[in-house]
């Protein structure tokens, strides 16, 4: 039986309002901030965002630390990241996303290697400054072809008022030509990991641009036709699957920010004609700045699902010549009989399914389009750590009468889940086996379940088959909740 868009939207405000009543009267008047429901026409979302989370729920937030070197930071594969304090922040950063990189481990690419400076009492009650000196020096005779360095500094570094910044001044000088740089990114800083892109990108303004000498690279020639990625990180391969496209439709790249990407892009990147900006939330901050001092345009895209594809190409083709135009119409008719052939194979299987998600970065809305493309309908979605701007965008993609829950708690998220009754639910892997263990089929939407790519015309193939895969198992007609068993 089909619902209308206001039998919807007075059934989400029933089921906020049942979900509120579980919270003392205080708690339940803060979080009723966060969750609400799209009205077509609004200018945003109507959701408060961006606030710190309350003390005794369980968010699913990260903090700024892990906003730095585990996104932005950690995926430059020819620098060293410092992970300096107690191990701990360091070892758990350690099995981060599948940052796909081009290299050899050890010698030339270092993503996948951990290294900290393992603080202890003695290093929090005398300082840090002279073991983090040491292990520069170890890291420079160990690894003499890393580019770079990085210091991402943890919770206790800000605590006691190490000055990583004199340390990688002092060093710099030591290795003439070597880029050593400090990222003020203690954990505790700001409300999610959502400073720590921030305060990553302002390290790259400070530290790489505004130290990079422009006639150091003599070598690099540019072309009319020259773009950066930004906000990429190749999970999965995304970035060269967008890579395939923009060079297919006549562009050259120079530079992946920050999947598979090197500190000679991040240098060359002021050189770029267009910047086009993937993940919204982690590097518009940088966007701005290289438009406002290098007059560098920069325009999002979206390469999830060919609706999308399509828009974005169209889009980015329009700041260049009519060569470019024309390019980008062949490749979108290239692409078609693949399209075709997939919607043909899954969307009957996947048509009006419904969708809950709750991720971060960009997609909670910009996979809503290979969604639909599929047949599929968007239900409810949030963002982890979105700003009020994320949740503007997001109209454009929402329809009318869909839930919105911004830092959503696991309760909330268990009982939204359990009331509407998605055909799939899209989140982290916090939250995979809880839905598992209730029945609901799930897909791991922050790295792809070690699936993927789930860009471009072939990632869209990739994406259809496994959210297929995942509704039509027949284990879920098997799986009971513990709760429901009988014994």
């Amino acid at each position: 039986m089909s619902v209308t868009v206001e039998e919807r939207k007075a059934a989400n405000k029933a089921l906020i309002e049942e979900v509120l009543k579980a919270y003392p009267e205080k708690m339940a008047k803060r979080r009723a901030k966060h969750l609400g429901t799209f009205d077509d026409g609004k200018p945003d979302c109507g959701v408060k965002s961006n606030i710190k989370s309350l003390p005794g729920v369980m968010t699913i937030r990260g903090c700024a630390y892990a906003g730095s070197k585990g996104v932005v930071w950690g995926p430059i594969k020819d620098m060293i990241h410092i992970s300096h304090g107690p191990v701990g922040c360091g070892q758990y950063s350690w099995g981060a996303r599948r940052n796909y990189y081009i290299g050899t481990t050890g010698i030339d690419t270092f993503v996948t290697m951990q290294f900290t400076s393992d603080f202890q009492e003695k290093d929090i009650v005398f300082g840090g400054d002279k073991k983090l000196d040491k292990i520069i020096d170890e890291i420079q005779e160990l690894f003499p072809l890393n580019k770079g360095i990085s210091i991402q500094s943890e919770c206790p570094i800000g605590l006691i008022g190490d000055d990583i910044e004199a340390v990688s001044k002092k060093k710099s000088v030591q290795y003439e030509g070597h880029t050593i740089l400090p990222v003020r990114c203690e954990g505790f800083r700001g409300v999610s990991q959502s400073l720590g892109h921030h305060l990553a990108n302002d390290a790259i303004r400070d530290w790489i641009f505004d130290k990079a000498d422009p006639d150091k690279r003599p070598e690099f020639v540019s072309t009319p036709y020259d773009v950066a990625i930004i906000g990429d990180y190749n999970i999965g391969g995304d970035a060269w699957s967008s890579r395939i496209l923009l060079e297919e439709i006549g562009l050259r790249v120079i530079a992946q920010w920050s999947g598979d990407g090197s500190i000679a892009e991040l240098e060359n990147t002021p050189k770029a004609k267009l910047n086009l900006l993937h993940c919204y939330r982690s590097m518009n901050y940088i966007s701005r700045h290289m438009e406002e001092k290098y007059r560098i345009p920069w325009v999002e895209y979206n390469f999830f699902g060919p609706s999308m594809i399509e828009k974005s190409l169209r889009e980015i083709a329009s700041h260049f010549d009519d060569t470019i135009k024309a390019n980008a119409e062949r490749v979108i008719a290239k692409y078609r009989p693949l399209v075709d052939a997939v919607n043909a194979k899954f969307r009957a299987r996947l048509q009006d399914k419904t969708v809950m998600l709750f991720v971060g970065g960009l997609r909670p809305r910009h996979v809503i389009g290979a969604y639909e493309d599929l047949g599929m309908n968007v239900v409810g979605t949030g963002y982890e750590f979105g700003h009020n701007d994320d949740y503007q965008r997001t109209t454009h993609y929402v329809k009318d009468g869909t839930l919105i829950y911004d830092d959503v708690t696991g309760y909330e998220f268990e009982r939204f889940v359990e009331q509407v009754q998605p055909d799939l639910v899209g989140s982290g892997i916090k939250e995979k086996y809880v839905f598992q263990k209730m029945g609901v089929p799930f897909r791991q939407m922050h790295s792809w379940d070690y699936s993927g790519p789930y860009h471009g015309y072939d990632g869209y193939a990739i994406f259809a088959r496994d959210m297929d895969m995942a509704i039509s198992s027949p284990v879920w007609g098997l799986a009971k909740a513990p709760w429901k068993a009988t014994p």
